[in-house]
């Protein structure tokens, strides 16, 4: 499959492909005609990342709670929530990447909340078979991913992208508090933080409730 093709996936312009990843919009535009020939590594982590897009991110409902599911440590029992964080992962026993509030909370930007009662996170479909588990996708890039004590969790761009995308069904109060954090400890500025084209507006929004947040 090609860079057209793989655009093509997305349904975005030439523009938005190349905002989405970074990519110049000549060098897109070059790949495209013919001009120049992208490297097949390039190619094949392209593909990787528009399956990625394609199908995580986003969920439409949310677990109901089923007596026969397995039961995750609750936050209310654990007065540090990385120390919550940590049991969660030795409970469901799997190589999993944390995302949306818990990514914050791993990150530092966001204490989250006393009664937690959803874990989202990146991992296999097996782990729905836990209570208040919602597993957004199998798999998401190593570029994306960061590390602090044992806990993997997404970055803060893939984290608001989550957000972005999960918003009608999301407690938005967690990533606008992490963005007022992130606005205030980078120099009053949200650069660092890239998101999707399709995000863009709704992000500028989201950026200035959260730079406001504290005198609301």
């Amino acid at each position: 499959m090609d860079v057209r093709e793989l655009r093509t996936l997305l349904g975005d312009t030439q523009s938005e492909f190349a905002g989405r990843y970074g990519i110049p919009f000549r060098t897109v535009q070059n790949w495209e005609t013919g001009l120049r020939k992208p490297p097949e590594y390039m190619v094949n982590l392209l593909a990787s990342r528009v399956q990625e897009d394609l199908v995580n991110r986003k969920t439409f409902s949310l677990p109901k709670h089923d007596p026969k599911k397995g039961q995750l440590p609750k936050r209310r029992d654990f007065s540090s929530p990385l120390a919550w964080l940590r049991a969660v992962r030795d409970c469901v026993g799997a190589d999993i990447v944390f995302a949306l509030d818990q990514a914050l909370i791993c990150q530092g930007s966001f204490l989250g909340r006393f009664d937690e009662g959803l874990v989202w996170l990146y991992g296999d479909d097996s782990l729905s078979r836990f209570n208040g588990v919602v597993v957004l996708g199998n798999r998401v890039s190593p570029y994306q991913v960061k590390s602090r004590d044992g806990l993997r969790y997404t970055d803060m761009s893939r984290t608001v992208n989550d957000a972005l995308a999960n918003e009608a069904i999301l407690d938005m109060q967690g990533i606008t508090e992490a963005l007022s954090y992130y606005y205030f400890s980078n120099g009053e500025s949200m650069d660092g933080i890239s998101v999707a084209p399709e995000y863009q507006d709704r992000f500028d929004r989201l950026a200035q409730d959260a730079i406001e947040y504290y005198d609301s």
